[in-house]
Protein backbone atom coordinates (compact mmCIF):
# COMPACT_ATOMS: atom_id res chain seq x y z
CA UNK A 1 0.00 0.00 0.00
CA UNK A 2 1.31 3.42 -0.82
CA UNK A 3 1.52 6.18 1.80
CA UNK A 4 -1.42 8.17 0.40
CA UNK A 5 -3.79 5.22 0.68
CA UNK A 6 -2.57 4.48 4.22
CA UNK A 7 -3.15 8.12 5.17
CA UNK A 8 -6.69 8.11 3.71
CA UNK A 9 -7.52 4.86 5.50
CA UNK A 10 -6.09 6.14 8.78
CA UNK A 11 -8.01 9.42 8.56
CA UNK A 12 -11.24 7.61 7.65
CA UNK A 13 -10.92 5.26 10.65
CA UNK A 14 -10.14 8.22 12.92
CA UNK A 15 -13.23 10.13 11.73
CA UNK A 16 -15.48 7.08 12.02
CA UNK A 17 -14.21 6.48 15.56
CA UNK A 18 -14.90 10.10 16.49
CA UNK A 19 -18.44 9.93 15.07
CA UNK A 20 -19.12 6.64 16.86
CA UNK A 21 -17.82 8.02 20.16
CA UNK A 22 -19.94 11.18 19.78
CA UNK A 23 -23.01 9.05 19.05
CA UNK A 24 -22.43 6.91 22.15
CA UNK A 25 -21.92 9.97 24.38
CA UNK A 26 -25.04 11.75 23.07
CA UNK A 27 -27.21 8.62 23.18
CA UNK A 28 -26.18 7.20 26.55
CA UNK A 29 -24.06 9.63 28.59
CA UNK A 30 -24.82 13.34 28.12
CA UNK A 31 -27.00 15.58 25.99
CA UNK A 32 -27.38 19.31 25.45
CA UNK A 33 -30.73 20.85 26.38
CA UNK A 34 -31.88 24.45 26.04
CA UNK A 35 -34.15 26.15 28.58
CA UNK A 36 -37.13 27.83 26.94
CA UNK A 37 -39.32 30.05 29.06
CA UNK A 38 -39.41 31.16 32.67
CA UNK A 39 -41.04 28.18 34.41
CA UNK A 40 -37.83 27.25 36.28
CA UNK A 41 -36.95 30.79 37.48
CA UNK A 42 -35.08 31.61 39.65
CA UNK A 43 -33.04 28.38 39.32
CA UNK A 44 -32.82 28.31 35.52
CA UNK A 45 -33.49 31.08 33.03
CA UNK A 46 -34.75 31.38 29.48
CA UNK A 47 -31.96 30.58 27.00
CA UNK A 48 -29.75 28.79 29.55
CA UNK A 49 -27.95 25.85 27.95
CA UNK A 50 -27.60 22.69 30.02
CA UNK A 51 -25.83 19.37 29.74
CA UNK A 52 -27.98 16.47 30.92
CA UNK A 53 -26.61 13.49 32.77
CA UNK A 54 -28.26 10.56 30.98
CA UNK A 55 -26.23 7.75 32.49
CA UNK A 56 -27.06 8.48 36.13
CA UNK A 57 -30.58 7.12 35.85
CA UNK A 58 -29.31 3.90 34.27
CA UNK A 59 -27.60 3.08 37.56
CA UNK A 60 -29.91 4.88 40.00
CA UNK A 61 -33.39 6.30 40.31
CA UNK A 62 -34.58 9.90 40.09
CA UNK A 63 -34.80 11.60 43.48
CA UNK A 64 -37.03 14.28 44.93
CA UNK A 65 -35.95 17.77 43.80
CA UNK A 66 -33.90 16.50 40.83
CA UNK A 67 -34.36 18.76 37.80
CA UNK A 68 -35.29 16.47 34.92
CA UNK A 69 -35.94 16.80 31.21
CA UNK A 70 -38.70 14.94 29.37
CA UNK A 71 -40.34 15.42 25.96
CA UNK A 72 -43.53 17.25 25.09
CA UNK A 73 -46.25 14.71 24.40
CA UNK A 74 -47.53 16.46 21.28
CA UNK A 75 -44.93 14.94 18.99
CA UNK A 76 -42.72 18.01 18.78
CA UNK A 77 -38.99 17.78 19.43
CA UNK A 78 -39.19 20.19 22.39
CA UNK A 79 -38.66 19.21 26.01
CA UNK A 80 -39.94 20.23 29.41
CA UNK A 81 -37.51 20.99 32.25
CA UNK A 82 -39.08 20.56 35.70
CA UNK A 83 -38.28 19.59 39.29
CA UNK A 84 -39.43 16.25 40.76
CA UNK A 85 -41.74 16.93 43.69
CA UNK A 86 -43.36 13.53 44.36
CA UNK A 87 -42.00 10.03 43.85
CA UNK A 88 -43.55 6.69 42.87
CA UNK A 89 -46.07 5.39 45.40
CA UNK A 90 -46.53 8.77 47.12
CA UNK A 91 -49.74 10.74 47.36
CA UNK A 92 -49.50 14.45 46.58
CA UNK A 93 -52.02 17.18 47.21
CA UNK A 94 -51.82 20.97 47.02
CA UNK A 95 -54.26 23.01 49.09
CA UNK A 96 -55.68 26.40 48.16
CA UNK A 97 -53.20 28.10 50.51
CA UNK A 98 -50.39 26.81 48.27
CA UNK A 99 -49.10 24.10 50.62
CA UNK A 100 -47.78 20.90 49.06
CA UNK A 101 -48.53 17.70 50.97
CA UNK A 102 -46.73 14.40 50.40
CA UNK A 103 -48.51 11.48 52.09
CA UNK A 104 -50.34 13.97 54.31
CA UNK A 105 -47.21 15.83 55.50
CA UNK A 106 -46.27 19.33 54.36
CA UNK A 107 -43.32 19.21 51.98
CA UNK A 108 -40.38 21.21 53.30
CA UNK A 109 -38.76 22.84 50.29
CA UNK A 110 -37.40 26.20 49.21
CA UNK A 111 -37.56 25.99 45.43
CA UNK A 112 -40.93 27.58 44.74
CA UNK A 113 -40.61 31.20 43.68
CA UNK A 114 -43.98 32.14 45.17
CA UNK A 115 -47.11 30.78 46.82
CA UNK A 116 -49.00 28.44 44.48
CA UNK A 117 -52.21 30.09 43.29
CA UNK A 118 -53.52 27.21 41.15
CA UNK A 119 -53.29 23.69 42.59
CA UNK A 120 -54.82 22.32 39.37
CA UNK A 121 -55.52 18.57 39.41
CA UNK A 122 -53.54 18.28 42.68
CA UNK A 123 -56.32 20.06 44.59
CA UNK A 124 -57.52 16.48 45.04
CA UNK A 125 -55.04 13.81 46.24
CA UNK A 126 -53.09 12.10 43.47
CA UNK A 127 -51.45 8.75 44.23
CA UNK A 128 -48.56 7.95 41.92
CA UNK A 129 -47.96 4.53 40.40
CA UNK A 130 -44.69 2.61 40.70
CA UNK A 131 -43.06 4.38 37.74
CA UNK A 132 -44.70 7.81 37.99
CA UNK A 133 -43.35 11.21 39.07
CA UNK A 134 -45.05 14.51 39.83
CA UNK A 135 -43.04 17.47 38.54
CA UNK A 136 -43.36 21.24 38.92
CA UNK A 137 -41.55 24.32 37.74
CA UNK A 138 -39.89 26.52 40.37
CA UNK A 139 -41.85 29.50 39.04
CA UNK A 140 -45.02 27.82 40.26
CA UNK A 141 -47.51 30.34 38.88
CA UNK A 142 -45.90 30.42 35.42
CA UNK A 143 -45.37 26.71 34.82
CA UNK A 144 -47.13 24.02 32.82
CA UNK A 145 -46.44 20.96 34.94
CA UNK A 146 -48.00 17.86 36.51
CA UNK A 147 -50.83 19.91 37.99
CA UNK A 148 -52.30 20.35 34.53
CA UNK A 149 -53.53 17.90 31.88
CA UNK A 150 -51.21 19.08 29.07
CA UNK A 151 -48.24 17.74 31.09
CA UNK A 152 -49.70 15.42 33.70
CA UNK A 153 -47.83 12.70 35.51
CA UNK A 154 -44.38 11.87 34.10
CA UNK A 155 -43.45 8.23 33.60
CA UNK A 156 -39.95 6.96 34.40
CA UNK A 157 -39.23 5.93 30.83
CA UNK A 158 -40.05 9.46 29.59
CA UNK A 159 -37.25 11.07 31.60
CA UNK A 160 -34.33 11.84 29.27
CA UNK A 161 -31.91 12.85 32.01
CA UNK A 162 -31.06 15.06 34.94
CA UNK A 163 -29.87 18.66 34.56
CA UNK A 164 -26.18 18.42 35.38
CA UNK A 165 -24.15 21.42 34.17
CA UNK A 166 -25.13 24.87 32.92
CA UNK A 167 -22.75 25.80 30.09
CA UNK A 168 -24.41 29.04 28.97
CA UNK A 169 -24.33 31.84 29.86
CA UNK A 170 -20.66 31.56 30.81
CA UNK A 171 -21.13 33.79 33.87
CA UNK A 172 -23.41 31.07 35.35
CA UNK A 173 -21.28 28.10 34.23
CA UNK A 174 -21.34 25.24 36.74
CA UNK A 175 -23.24 22.36 38.26
CA UNK A 176 -26.99 22.53 38.48
CA UNK A 177 -27.58 21.47 42.07
CA UNK A 178 -30.83 20.46 43.69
Amino acid sequence: MNNTLKEILSTTLYLLSAVLLAFIVIKFVAQRSDVTGDSMNPTLHDKDVLILNKIGYHIGEPERFDIVVFPFRNGSNKNYIKRIIALPGETIQIDFDGNIYIDGEILEEHYGKEVILKPGNAAEPITLGEDQYFVMGDNRNDSSDSRFDQVGIVYRDEILGKAWVRVWPFKDFGRVDK
